[in-house]
């Protein structure tokens, strides 16, 4: 055991010697502009009491589900949910997992066979890379939102072949030339598929269904844990997609289902989005005035972004820190993102934007972001 421990020891002293040890840390009482509750339904009393009547209105729910949807763990509700759900994104079918991890792992892992192939945009999520990683198709990635580079790796590929990207991607904030990208999997013979995690929100019904684009992709995977303020998520395509992850996708196998709590915050979720629509357009007026009020240098450049991310390069581990840390001491509740998060040399803070921030919150973020640049020209 003493061999195991000090492996763990080295490894951890390396990560603190580079500067980029991961603490967790407590909540802090400060402005939000780091969580990904876009429309503020993490925090909702509105949802926690319709959470609440919902529970009671289903006396018999069990605390627990006791066992995996194919055993014990499936209930009448998650199905007609998954319908709900469905029909809301425009789908035909939905298979709900208990995280976003769990889809992309048990979506990606579970399709692509030996001989097959998988390309992903660079700067996907990690589950979505992870779950490519688990499966035996040949895999190759193209350069971020470059459909050029992307047709040439559509001509290497072999199989079945399936091209992940992301509506809204949560470390730069930016979305894919969605349409172009579909022009090109249609060429290639290829399967698109689009994680929705971080479009919700700002797109109430997914950014592929604002486009009406939603009969044209293969598949979407959507989170509940971001802009709808609960947890889990659901693959959506079509009903042979829903009964083949039934029958292969381990994640969702042999693991214990959901409970019924859970169940009902995401349909309680779903009920409010479509009840409150102002929320969305709060969101979509504070990402304007974010923009229309931050005038920053060339020292802090603003990636381009239209969501409710925006990230201010700074390039190294260092700076980043100092900023954050910097601007937690004004009450502001932003974050450093460091390598090997994001790439060498593309470290940022990420500001992330929601419907009840308030024009005091965002004026007091960019009058101290302003202080910061002209403290960091001289």
């Amino acid at each position: 055991m003493k061999q195991a421990e000090d492996f763990l020891q080295r490894k951890l002293h390396e990560r603190r010697e580079a500067g980029i040890y991961r603490q967790l840390k407590p909540e802090n009482g400060l402005i939000d502009f780091c969580s990904n509750d876009y429309l503020g339904f993490a925090h909702s009393a509105i949802l926690k009491q319709n959470i609440t009547n919902e529970i009671e209105n289903h006396p018999l729910s069990l605390n627990g589900s006791a066992g995996s949807r194919l055993l014990s763990g499936n209930i009448q509700y998650a199905e007609a949910l998954e319908k709900q759900i469905a029909t809301w994104h425009q789908a035909e079918a939905g298979l709900l997992f208990n995280s976003g991890y769990d889809a992309n792992l048990g979506l990606l892992s579970s399709l692509a066979q030996r001989g097959d192939t998988i390309i992903l945009d660079e700067l996907v999520h990690a589950s979505i890379i992870d779950g490519a990683r688990l499966s035996y198709a040949n895999r190759y990635s193209f350069k971020h939102n470059d459909p050029e580079s992307l047709e040439s790796k559509l001509k290497l590929a072999k199989g079945n072949c399936y091209v992940v990207i992301e509506s809204v991607y949560s470390m730069d904030g930016d979305m894919p030339p969605l349409s172009e990208i579909l022009t090109l999997t249609e060429k290639y013979n290829a399967a698109l598929i689009v994680d929705e995690a971080h479009a919700v929100g700002l797109y109430p019904h997914g950014l592929v269904s604002e486009l009406k684009m939603h009969n044209r992709v293969f598949a979407r995977v959507v989170t509940f844990g971001k802009a709808l303020g609960g947890h889990g998520a659901i693959v959506l395509g079509s009903n042979n997609l829903r009964n083949y992850l039934i029958n292969f996708a381990r994640p969702f196998i042999y693991t214990t289902a959901a409970p019924f709590h859970q169940l009902a915050a995401v349909k309680m979720a779903y009920q409010l989005l479509k009840d409150s629509p102002d929320t969305v357009i709060n969101l979509k007026n504070n990402i304007r005035l974010f923009k229309d009020i931050v005038k920053l240098s060339n020292d802090f450049p603003l990636i381009e972004s239209h969501s409710s991310i925006q990230c201010i390069l700074l390039r190294n581990n260092d700076l980043a820190r100092e900023v954050a840390n910097q601007l937690q001491i004004n009450g502001l509740d932003v974050r450093p993102i460091l390598s090997p998060t994001v790439a060498t040399g593309t470290e940022r803070i990420r500001i992330c934007l929601h419907s009840f921030n308030t024009e005091n919150d965002l004026t007091l973020l960019a009058d101290t972001l302003k202080n910061l640049t002209r403290l960091h020209a001289r």
